[in-house]
């Protein structure tokens, strides 16, 4: 298993994950941006430049199954007071190879777009591309350890008809340079998750990311971060 974010992210995209060993890898921050954990099946990864030390002295000292301490309540609430930052759900953490032609419906790519989904995409990622359907959006963008991750909104009205999938899979089309595409769904947001699996995207773990004082929160029941 690679030693940075940036290798264990790259190989969980290609199918291959940390050992299903019960334990924690600590790693540094990709960024001074991002900090968080994601869990894999049976083995997580928390991503802080706080001291390894104190990060597994913290987990030991839990009252939990091992197998979910990096995750579990108290721990995170540790880290967030340790580090003074904020999160906001623990999300699914998805995964999609890229597609190639053209997207399954029209786009047209905006510039300076002042959607308040392009305003919070803007405070987590990079290198940041919106593009609009009739009734929807997807943006891509540069987001923890520099992977590409790509967020939508359907508009309430044009709900319940397909969009959320095809803006999901025109993600696939977009993406650059032949790189795998990421998307985190809340937990709870069913529509998100079915909308984003129907359109290739495949679970490959949890994810808690720890965002900056002010970060944005999540949107409506039928959008992506």
């Amino acid at each position: 298993m690679g030693t940075e974010l940036a290798d264990i992210l790259d190989a969980a995209a290609q199918g291959h994950f940390p050992a299903p060993d019960g334990g924690v890898t600590v790693v540094p921050q990709p960024s001074s941006r991002d900090a968080g954990v994601v869990a894999f099946t049976a083995h997580s990864v928390v991503f802080t430049d706080e001291n390894p030390v104190w990060v597994r002295r913290i987990l030991a000292s839990l009252d939990c199954d091992p197998l979910a301490a990096a995750m579990n309540p108290a721990f995170l609430r540790a880290l967030l007071d340790r580090t003074r930052r904020a999160m906001d759900t623990i999300d699914l953490l998805t995964v999609a190879s890229p597609l190639a032609g053209e997207p399954p419906l029209d786009l047209t790519e905006v510039g300076n777009a002042d959607h308040p989904r392009r305003i919070r995409a803007g405070k987590r990622r990079d290198e940041l591309r919106v593009w609009a359907a009739d009734g929807g959006i997807v943006i891509l963008g540069r987001g923890v350890a520099g992977r590409w991750e790509t967020a939508i909104e359907v508009d309430e009205g044009h709900r319940g008809r397909g969009l959320g999938r095809a803006l999901a899979a025109a993600a696939r089309h977009l993406v650059p340079d032949g790189q795998p595409v990421w998307a985190q769904q809340a937990a709870g947001n069913a529509r998100s998750v079915r909308a984003f699996q129907a359109a290739g995207f495949r679970p490959v773990g949890a994810e808690a990311l720890l965002t900056e004082s002010g970060g944005a929160g999540r949107g409506g029941p039928v959008s992506s971060t």
